[in-house]
């Protein structure tokens, strides 16, 4: 029985396209007619006070509009068709070639290979759809005591990252959507300075280590650093909250709050000259850190690079290139000259700067989505986060396969770990913030109901060692950060 070719099969399907599209324009021709004439009618019988001109291209208009979703529906059943087609071929040319000869092995490695693709993307849509269901049955030992201790409201607009001091005095910092960046007392939740120096989105802030500097990244493609002097008010009693176990709270309404129109602090001092501003990037800079010992920065920005500074001159050091899309984030070793840099294209990279003479990198293939951070461990570890719905650890000493890997129900954004506790706090699209520990076990969920925590996005979470009040914030895009209280019992943090 003679087999049809390829070169044939291929032209018989775009003459049947051609012969498709043909009667699609057909029937759309034969139909203008008819179109037209009911226009007339529902002109002639309709009363408006709209001129008959006026309506008649209205009309004319909304016909249009009408013919261009038809052919678009169209297109859109025949890419369809052909995805199958194309998806019963892939599967029948894996089988064929598994059962034959070793000769075409290249050929057979190419379709294991896609097959596989397709395979794990399968496996992986089913896993974060079951995810939630399988989270139930991970039995935990005792649960974390979270509090919600305070909010930092005076943001124009969503707040997309938050941190806090290394030095005295210990404060709060976010960056936000309306361009500006704040200073807060943590005990009391007053703002103590704004940053009004970028003239786009402040999207990222981070503390000197041993100085009063902050180093903010912005949508204007610039890094600034500038220096703050604050006092700090006097605490005041805050109302007692009652305590619950985090997993006991049940949100039963769907139902977000008015944000309604939140007004700035009108007696906080502001700041508008940056001490330094470093200049380089060709897009947006979504992050920025400092290198251990606070004399370089480094950056990472939606044009595919991230860029080592030297803080005193603001000269260029190093461009690290090599991201196939934009960074979503960059992150620095708390003691050692390593740096991790986040992107679309679904890798995190490791820049080794500890040998002056060379500078290695390694690319980490884990997730499958967009990777939205990648953070260090005060250990050997780092831990990403992914669109993927996945968090991995991994090892730095190392890194081909993940030690622990966390699944989701939902989009990761930017993780923070605990020095001293060593607990992971996941940031959420669908307004959750839970903890897991290193090893992937989950150990609570923050509280989130019509009456407290986030009302949209949360973007970001932050620790603090120091403070006893508050040592967890968290910052999202209902314009607010919160402080929680969370109380690790003693038999998981010998774990």
């Amino acid at each position: 029985m003679p087999v049809e070719s390829g070169s044939s099969a291929a032209a018989r399907q775009a003459k049947q396209k051609r012969k498709s599209h043909s009667l699609s324009i057909r029937r759309t021709n034969s139909t203008e007619q008819e179109r037209s004439g009911l226009q007339r009618e529902m002109l002639e019988g309709q009363d408006s006070k709209l001129p008959l001109s006026l309506r008649s291209n209205l009309l004319d208009l909304f016909g249009q509009i009408e013919r261009e979703f038809e052919n678009l529906y169209i297109e859109n059943l025949e890419l369809r068709r052909e995805i199958e087609t194309l998806n019963d071929r892939l599967a029948a040319e894996g089988q064929t070639i598994e059962g034959g000869d070793l000769a075409k092995g290249a050929l057979k490695t190419k379709a294991s290979h896609s097959t596989s693709q397709l395979s794990q993307k399968l496996k992986t849509t089913y896993k974060a759809s079951t995810s939630k269901i399988v989270s139930s049955f991970k039995a935990t030992t005792s649960r974390a005591v979270c509090q919600l201790v305070r909010e930092y409201v005076g943001h124009r607009d969503g707040i997309w990252d938050l941190s806090v001091t290394r030095t005295q005095p210990v404060v709060l910092g976010t960056a936000s959507a309306d361009h500006t960046a704040m200073l807060w007392s943590i005990e009391t939740g007053k703002c103590l300075l704004k940053y009004m120096g970028h003239q786009g989105s402040v999207n990222s802030i981070k503390f000197h280590p041993t100085e009063q500097m902050a180093l903010t990244a912005s949508g204007d493609q610039t890094a600034h650093i500038w220096r703050y002097m604050v006092q700090l008010p006097t605490p005041q009693p805050v109302a007692d909250i009652s305590q619950a176990p985090c997993d006991d709270d049940v949100d039963f309404s769907d139902k977000d709050e008015a944000d309604g129109e939140a007004e700035g602090p009108n007696d906080c001092p502001s700041l508008r000259m940056a001490a330094t501003t470093l200049r380089s990037h060709q897009g947006v800079v979504i992050a920025a850190d400092w290198l251990v010992g606070g004399k370089q920065a480094v950056t990472a920005s939606w044009d595919r690079a991230a860029n080592l500074y030297d803080v005193e001159t603001s000269e260029l050091v190093h461009s690290l290139t090599g991201h196939d899309q934009e960074l979503t984030h960059c992150c620095t070793h708390p003691t050692q000259r390593l740096v991790v840099t986040s992107s679309r294209d679904t890798t995190f990279r490791l820049w080794d700067f500890r040998d002056p003479s060379i500078h290695s990198v390694n690319v980490f293939q884990g997730h499958t989505d967009t990777v939205t951070s990648a953070v260090f461990t005060v250990g050997d570890n780092v831990v990403s986060g992914s669109d993927d719905r996945t968090v991995k650890v991994w090892d730095l000493k190392n890194m081909r396969s993940p030690i622990a890997t966390i699944r989701t129900d939902s989009a990761v954004n930017r993780i923070s770990v605990s020095v001293n506790q060593r607990i992971i706090a996941l940031p959420h699209d669908n307004r959750q913030v839970r903890l897991f520990d290193m090893s992937g076990v989950r150990l609570a969920r923050l509280p989130r109901s019509n009456r407290q925590g986030h009302r949209r996005m949360v973007c970001c979470s932050a620790w603090c060692e120091d403070n006893n009040s508050c040592n967890l914030f968290s910052c999202g895009f209902d314009r607010q950060a919160i402080g929680w209280n969370i109380n690790i019992p003693a038999l998981l943090q010998e774990k």
